[in-house]
Order: C-alpha cells, then sequence, then structure tokens
C-alpha cells in the first residue's frame, strides 16, 4: 500500500483542533497523534494513502490559517516504518 504521513503544525490548540477536524473530513486519514511541542505549538500527524494524506493537509492548513497561526505543514510519502515508530506510537 502506498501510505503517507502528514504534519500539521500551528501555534495555538484552537488553530489545531480546526485544523485536525477539516483533514479528517476532508479524506479518508487515520489521526494518529497530537504533539505539544511547547510555547504553544503543537502538531497532528495523520496517515492514509499518499492522495488521502495530501488532500487532508492541505485543508487541514486552510483551515489553521482561517482561525489561528499555521507554522508548517508537511507529507512524507512512504516513510520508513522506523520513523513511523518513532514519532507516531
Amino acid at each position: 500500500m502506498n501510505t503517507a504521513i502528514g504534519i500539521l503544525e500551528t501555534k495555538g490548540l484552537v488553530g489545531l483542533v480546526e485544523a485536525t477536524d477539516a483533514m479528517a473530513k476532508a479524506a479518508n486519514v487515520k489521526i494518529l497523534k497530537r504533539v505539544s511541542i511547547g510555547n504553544a505549538f503543537v502538531a497532528t500527524i495523520v496517515q492514509g494513502d499518499v492522495g488521502s494524506v495530501r488532500a487532508a493537509v492541505e485543508s487541514g492548513a486552510n483551515a489553521a490559517q482561517q482561525v489561528g497561526e499555521l507554522v508548517a505543514s508537511h507529507v512524507i510519502p512512504r516513510p520508513a516504518d522506523s520513523l513511523v515508530e518513532a514519532f507516531c506510537r
């Protein structure tokens, strides 16, 4: 299967919650983890097929910009198994 992970980072929780909701509604992705980075920076990691993750992250980024501060978003197609284990479990 051609899987990917998507990461979306915001400054502030409200933007992240809005973005995560938009990602879940936009495409068939699984929300793997929420990460508290510190100093109000938070991130969500999602997983699914490459196309779904790209669509979800794009939708989430747009939503985060509407209500909060988007810091970064990124899609990693075919991540190494050890990467997923280290950061997402």
